[in-house]
């Protein structure tokens, strides 16, 4: 994938703030004190939406409607947040919404969606099951497929990355979770397009590890899906666009199992007083995992989204 250009970026953030305020990133003294470095925590949990994907959703309508397109309606697959970002930004556009997730979705991501005005469609174990029904309903209905990977959607979510690192100039190194790719796609094009010399590293969950094995394999390659609690990240097959990216600007990617993940959920709750979804915790699981490595090192992570079922996220609170 091409990188956008600042200009580009600067512009696709323009339209994010048309919808929105930057999130914040702030730097918690107990955070920083349990990793054992200066800790910077960017906050997408605190979006319209609860998650970052928002932003992807907004810049990807707008150039729709700017190329003079309007399609009957629109039609997705997600595990919750990209599903949420198409529906807040498509009614924007007067555009009808399908999202398609797997059976045993979040229960209240999918009441979110609901209420943001889209329908919904269960069907598959998994999210690539989901997704290639979308595209089936996008052939026999008629609909505009839209991709969970896009050069716009990565456009969007790089206003993140542009906030971070204009917050916190002298950052060293950041922590950023893979899903399919589009948030580290665009922490990548924010760094290159500022000069920034910031190490980024990806976050995989041990039970959903298809980007992990393409990094170290040079190849993309599809592997199964266990986890349970990090649905954010839970993919089988990787994104070609997304890999070319990873594999030539990402330092590495770490990978964190459901319970440090869960344990990360305690802690950024003990210390920031945020919820953190699993997806949004397995940032900072990671650089808990690299506590030793980052020592002495001004690190932040990427609390992706705050959007966990009630009876999950209790349940992880109380160990």
């Amino acid at each position: 994938m091409r990188l956008p250009t600042l200009e580009q970026l600067e512009r696709a953030a323009d339209v994010v703030y048309r919808s929105m305020r930057p999130t914040p990133q702030y730097n918690w003294p107990m955070l920083s004190a349990r990793l054992g470095t200066s800790f910077w925590l960017k906050h997408e949990n605190h979006t319209p939406t609860g998650a970052f994907k928002v932003r992807g959703g907004l810049v990807y309508f707008h150039e729709l409607a700017q190329a003079g397109m309007k399609p009957a309606g629109v039609v997705s697959a997600t595990r919750g947040n990209h599903g949420q970002s198409l529906a807040f930004a498509a009614r924007q556009h007067g555009l009808s919404v399908t999202i398609v997730v797997p059976q045993g979705n979040s229960r209240e991501k999918n009441d979110a969606m609901r209420a943001l005005g889209a329908e919904l469609i269960e069907h598959g174990e998994d999210f690539q099951a989901a997704r290639e029904h979308a595209q089936w309903l996008a052939e026999s209905r008629g609909l505009h497929m839209v991709p969970s990977f896009h050069p716009y959607l990565v456009q969007g979510v790089a206003s993140y990355s542009l906030e971070l690192m204009h917050g916190v100039e002298d950052l060293e190194v950041l922590y950023v979770p893979i899903g399919l790719g589009s948030g580290i796609c665009g922490a990548v094009a924010a760094r290159e397009a500022l000069g920034r010399k910031v190490e980024i590293v990806g976050v995989c969950s041990t039970d959903a590890p298809a980007y992990a094995r393409s990094f170290e394999y040079k190849e993309a390659v599809e592997r199964p899906v266990r986890t349970v609690l990090a649905d954010g990240l839970a993919c089988r097959v990787p994104e070609p666009l997304a890999l070319e990216t990873i594999w030539t600007h990402v330092s590495r990617i770490v990978e964190v199992t459901d319970e440090e993940v869960a344990e990360a959920m305690r802690v950024i709750f003990s210390t920031t007083h945020n919820a953190a979804e699993g997806a949004g915790a397995a940032a900072v699981a990671a650089a808990m995992k690299e506590r030793d490595r980052i020592a002495g090192r001004k690190a932040a992570a990427i609390l992706c989204g705050g959007n966990v079922d009630r009876d999950v996220y209790a349940r992880i609170l109380a160990g």
